[in-house]
């Protein structure tokens, strides 16, 4: 070899990348390192708001649905009461009619006479 070459190759050894077998890291390698922890731990906190959201949106789903229950059922009472009104306002006219027929227009026209 010549003087040359020997002493280029000496520094690409000498300045050669250091392997990731040492442990030793470099201001950047622990730059990344940190960005990439960084980044999991956005990563997990967002899952688990992820998690919540779809829980919250579940629980509120079933509560939606029973309130809606509960609102079939009042309309069906309702519905109910508004014939039992119905029925009971009719009977009151029967009651109403049958008092005038048999009761005080007999004695008007008793008194009459």
């Amino acid at each position: 070899m010549s003087e040359n070459s020997a002493e280029t190759l000496e520094q690409v050894v000498k300045f050669a990348p250091k392997g990731r077998a040492r442990s030793t890291h470099t201001p950047v390698e622990d730059a990344g390192e940190a960005i990439v922890a960084t980044i999991q731990r956005a990563a997990d906190l967002a899952n688990e708001n992820c998690d919540r959201a779809v829980r919250l949106a579940h629980k509120l789903s079933m509560e939606l649905r029973g309130a809606q229950d509960r609102i079939n059922q009042l309309e069906a009472e309702v519905e109910l009461f508004r014939d039992r009104v119905a029925r009971a306002e009719g009977w009151l006219q029967t009651i109403h009619k049958e008092i005038e027929e048999k009761l005080i227009n007999p004695r008007l026209t008793s008194s009459a006479e």
